[in-house]
């Protein structure tokens, strides 16, 4: 494989810059043929089902991290794709990523089917394994009883030691595979006190084949996700610590999504919930659109996850090389239609293939979170809202006008502000507000939310209150 150890490398140090604040964090491989249940066992050890799981080979294509814990220690569990000596094509690059992944690892588990038995394919999988000099633990997964179980001594000729019996679907002697984990795993590091804050979260989302896989391999400068012509290759989000501009980052690398969640089935169901949580998990969303085609439904739909989600947002328009004259003149029609409802959006156009302005990106992410985080103190915020409402008052509604008493910042990451007031305001004026809080403050590249506290009526003897 072209460069391997400079891969390898790159991604060690990555792993162990994206801990900094504990100390690095053991790595765990799970790796074995297609369809041995590598997924379902990562399940069992993460305890939540988040790897992609479905009974048919080749699901799993990335090397996918998940943050695990037992018995008080933290470690990365990584699923890797199914690995086969000889292989072609899409298939070759899912085993150079499962190579990979045990080469970075600290202890690797190689997952077997116990009602298989060794394979030949298993047995050149054993001559990878050994020439990694890696601790190895060899699993007989699908060992759901005794008699399957006892079956599992012909699993010696692999000359791996003692196979451990498992059921990864039923969690049959999932504890004492956990603990043997554990004892394989390097000494604990003593906790560093008063470390930075880790690299900021950017999710990487889009429809199915904008190039968010080749984006990432851009920004990693390795082959760090499967990239395919066909659309839909990635189905797991695939984490990746990447430098940018002197700063590491770490991107998520998620499934583009054909359907609606609640149409989705099978797999994609499953993935698109995994989009989802690394939207919710991310600071800011990166939304990858193909500026060669026409702002599409599906766009929409991404667009509207990232802001729903309250994530800081840039707009990356991908395969600018593939724009002409004209189709500029078009796009630019159709983002002044199809984007007037988030025109505080960052907007970069790049090409991940040419690697075109994608130098743009770092600076755009560093902005939309500067906004994100962005506090107004409540003097400052006050006296600007007295000049505003003074110089454009609320339009009389039934002879009266509401008048804003005092507002506030409740909170960032988005930026959340309330209006106590003597009544309700119009929709349109609570939006003019929103529009001027961006012209004065900028914000640019974040949400932001904008709630009216009324103040009750006065009761007969009462005092009125706001509601809370």
């Amino acid at each position: 494989m072209s460069d391997f150890s400079s891969e390898v490398s790159a991604l060690e140090t990555a792993l162990h810059q994206s801990m900094a604040e504990e100390g690095p964090v053991p790595v765990v491989a799970v790796v074995g043929r297609p369809n041995v249940g590598k997924s379902t066992l990562v399940n069992r050890i993460i305890g939540r089902r988040q790897a992609v799981v479905e009974d048919k080979p080749g699901v799993t294509r990335d090397r996918v991290p998940y943050d695990a814990q037992w018995s008080g220690r933290r470690f990365t569990v990584v699923d890797t794709g199914g690995w086969e000596p000889d292989a072609r094509d899409r298939a070759a690059a899912i085993a150079a990523q499962a190579e990979i992944a045990v080469q970075t690892a600290d202890v690797v588990i190689f997952v077997v089917d116990a009602m298989v038995g060794a394979t030949d394919v298993d047995e050149k999988a054993v001559r990878m394994l050994r020439r990694s000099h890696k601790p190895v633990i060899l699993v007989a997964n699908k060992a759901d009883n005794q008699n399957i179980e006892n079956d599992t001594v012909s699993l010696w000729s692999l000359g791996l030691g003692e196979p451990f019996p498992l059921s990864a679907l039923h969690g049959r002697n999932a504890g004492d595979l956990l603990d043997k984990i554990l004892a394989a795993m390097p000494p604990a590091p003593a906790i560093i006190e008063n470390a930075p804050r880790g690299p900021r979260r950017v999710a990487l989302v889009g429809r199915p084949n904008v190039g968010k896989s080749s984006l990432l391999n851009r920004l990693a400068r390795e082959e760090r996700a499967v990239v395919d012509s066909v659309a839909g290759t990635t189905v797991d989000p695939v984490d990746s610590l990447v430098e940018m501009d002197g700063e590491v980052w770490q991107f998520v690398d998620t499934a583009g999504l054909r359907k609606r969640v609640n149409q989705a089935s099978g797999t994609e169901y499953y993935a698109s919930l995994r989009t989802a949580g690394a939207v919710e998990a991310a600071e800011v969303g990166v939304v990858l659109l193909d500026a060669s085609e026409v702002i599409s439904e599906q766009d929409q739909r991404v667009l509207t996850q990232v802001v729903e989600a309250g994530r800081a947002l840039v707009i990356a328009f991908n395969k600018w090389d593939l724009v002409d004259a004209d189709r500029r003149i078009f796009l630019d029609k159709e983002i002044d239609r199809e984007l007037k409802r988030i025109p505080w959006a960052i907007k970069v156009n790049i090409s991940a293939k040419t690697g075109r302005a994608v130098d743009k990106l770092a600076p755009a992410l560093r902005k939309a979170l500067d906004s994100w985080e962005k506090r107004i103190p409540t003097g400052t915020l006050n006296q600007w809202l007295t000049a505003l409402t003074q110089a454009t008052p609320h339009p009389v509604r039934g002879g009266r006008a509401p008048r804003i008493m005092f507002a506030t910042q409740a909170g960032v990451a988005p930026p959340r502000f309330v209006l106590f007031t003597t009544g309700p305001l119009d929709a349109g004026y609570q939006r003019f507000i929103e529009r001027k809080l961006r012209e004065e403050f900028g914000f640019e590249g974040s949400p932001i939310e904008v709630s009216v506290k009324p103040r009750k009526k006065l009761g007969p003897g009462g005092r009125g209150k706001a509601h809370g």
